[in-house]
């Protein structure tokens, strides 16, 4: 097949490698396997060896887990799906990062659904920064950074920068410091994402807001005043547990 996307396999147990080669031989024709490795250093000199376009990675690995394979490019030019037996919070890093992620075992949907969505990322050239969003991510207790996908880009928040986050039926409004972006993703997404950070609060069924940018709100009319003249809704429900929140 023409125009096959390249790609290597890293995992360091080999029966693992090899379940991933063959489904990925038998179901996903668009791509062609050029290596498979046991370990980040070997991938690493692979990768600037063979140049693949993606790479299925493993994380759990001895010596450098695998999400520790970006630091050792100054330029990230190539994908990663990861593959994972475990981490939930990791997946989540993952999935707000714009990062595809197997769950071992493999299922064969999935597969092709990552692939999929690797078609696509792969012409979009945004690879560094969200790798660099994820890492932080990672090495944190809390999600430091939000990448938003905006008409073919990638933009890069920082949590902290998050005002108020606003659900418009299926689809929700991150209000930032520098602007506001529509994100097909629900309110409930963002407050599981958001649950390590204690800046956030759900305020209302429409409403996340952040209240380090709280700068007053209207006891009679349930209305909470953020930065950049944000308006959010306070239930009556919530207002107990938000005043205590904003007296501690």
């Amino acid at each position: 097949m023409e125009n096959q996307i390249t790609c290597i396999i890293v995992d360091d147990e080999e029966s693992a490698r090899d379940v991933l080669s063959n489904l990925v031989t038998r179901f996903c024709p668009q791509l062609k396997i050029i290596a498979t490795c046991c370990d980040v250093v070997q991938a690493v000199k692979t990768i600037k060896k063979m140049q693949p376009q993606v790479v299925f990675l493993d994380i759990e690995m001895p010596n450098y887990a695998g999400y520790e394979l970006v630091s050792f490019f100054e330029e990230v030019n190539f994908e990663i799906i990861f593959v994972t037996a475990y981490d939930q919070y990791a997946i989540k890093a993952f999935e707000i990062s714009a990062v595809d992620y197997l769950l071992k075992p493999v299922e064969i949907d999935r597969l092709k659904s990552a692939v999929e969505k690797l078609t696509t990322k792969i012409e979009l050239n945004q690879t560094e920064s969200n790798y660099k969003a994820l890492t932080q991510n990672l090495k944190s207790d809390k999600l430091s950074k939000l990448v938003i996908k905006q008409n073919g880009s990638h933009i890069i928040t920082d949590t902290k920068d998050i005002i108020a986050i606003e659900a418009q039926e299926a689809y929700s409004c991150i209000h930032t410091s520098t602007g506001s972006y529509l994100m097909s993703k629900n309110l409930k997404h963002f407050e599981k994402t958001l649950d390590h950070n204690n800046n956030f609060f759900r305020t209302h069924k429409s409403w996340i807001v952040n209240l380090s940018h709280l700068i007053n709100f209207s006891k009679s009319k349930l209305e909470i005043e953020l930065s950049k003249n944000i308006i959010a809704k306070l239930s009556k429900y919530k207002k107990p547990e938000f005043e205590e929140r904003i007296t501690q």
